[in-house]
């Protein structure tokens, strides 16, 4: 039986397992198929406190990892289909059959964003190809970009890119967009941006030295193919949490996250959600680490009073 099992190994879950680990928690932590989150695939992160210089998104987990491990927090390799509790246990099962038990569960499994999946996209993923413009789109600085998308937040990162780029167009495949009104209002009325209507990217052009240098474009009304020079690509077609196992013993949102409170706690005692999973909005490291640290602070106490 352990006391704490840590689901996922991005800053969330790493931050939970140095704070669970410094309190003699022994924290286990599951790493699963997208081991490091999506930091794993950030290139530069400028905007974490205490890196003047920035550092490698890599190398930031990397760093937790090892601190994590420093204060006896252990790893294990799995992926999770169900969690299911027992009066004051829970039991984890992952997908090759094995479970293991334990007191207390802070999922921060994360959300993954969604991509094109492409024949070509592996090579051009943080080399070209991004889904955070919040955490990319200083390296596009007097670039032409393009943001696949049509909602609110594809209207929100062309909007963000017009700091640095020198042109944003976004790409998307229907003739209307479901973004808000507002956010529309706001799109047109900026000079950098455009909009290319019924039009997909079908293919990525460039190579791993230079990076994106073009696409290729589909026109959905002509079916004619093209391409098209770009410096880089901004994907906004949403996130999806990683919380399938999840469903029927806590409440999801409409879009499938966890609902907790600002406290992390889920409706299920002893269940705690950090990072991604339950933040459909800010999705930036730090409130990810933040939301990990809570997690752990009040798996902590949960503990306490389990045990008095």
């Amino acid at each position: 039986m352990e006391e704490v099992i840590v689901l996922g190994d991005g800053i969330a879950g790493l931050t939970a397992a140095i704070y669970t680990a410094r309190a003699d928690l022994d924290p286990v932590v599951i790493k699963g198929p997208e081991s490091g989150g999506q930091l794993t695939w950030t290139t530069d992160v400028e905007n974490f406190p205490g890196f003047p210089d920035g550092v490698q998104g890599p190398q930031l987990i990397q760093n937790c990892r090892e601190q994590a491990k420093r204060f006896g927090a252990s790893f294990e390799n799995g992926v999770v289909t169900d969690i299911s509790k027992d009066a004051d246990s829970f039991t984890v099962t992952f997908s090759d059959d094995t479970s293991m038990k334990s007191e207390s569960v802070i999922v921060a499994t994360g959300a993954s964003a969604r991509w094109l999946e492409l024949d070509n996209e592996e090579t051009f993923r943080g080399n070209g190809v991004s889904t955070c413009a919040t955490c990319d789109g200083f390296f596009f600085n007097g670039d032409d970009v393009i943001v696949v998308g049509g909602g609110d937040s594809a209207m929100e990162e062309s909007i963000f890119l017009t700091k640095y780029a020198s042109s944003v167009t976004v790409v998307h495949r229907r003739d209307e967009l479901r973004a808000s009104e507002i956010m529309q209002d706001r799109f047109f009325a900026n000079d950098k941006t455009d909009i290319m209507w019924s039009t997909e990217v079908v293919e990525y052009i460039g190579d791993e030295e230079n990076g994106i240098t073009g696409v290729v474009l589909h026109d959905n009304n002509t079916g004619e193919e093209y391409e098209y020079d770009i410096d880089g690509v901004f994907l906004a077609i949403g996130h999806e949490p990683n919380t399938d196992f999840l469903e029927g013993l806590v409440s999801l949102t409409d879009r499938g996250y966890v609902e907790a409170t600002p406290k992390t706690h889920t409706e299920c005692e002893g269940l705690f959600a950090a990072g991604d999973v339950q933040d459909q909005r800010f999705r930036q490291a730090v409130t990810a680490a933040g939301s990990g640290c809570k997690a752990a602070m009040e798996a902590e106490e949960y503990l306490n009073m389990l045990h008095h």
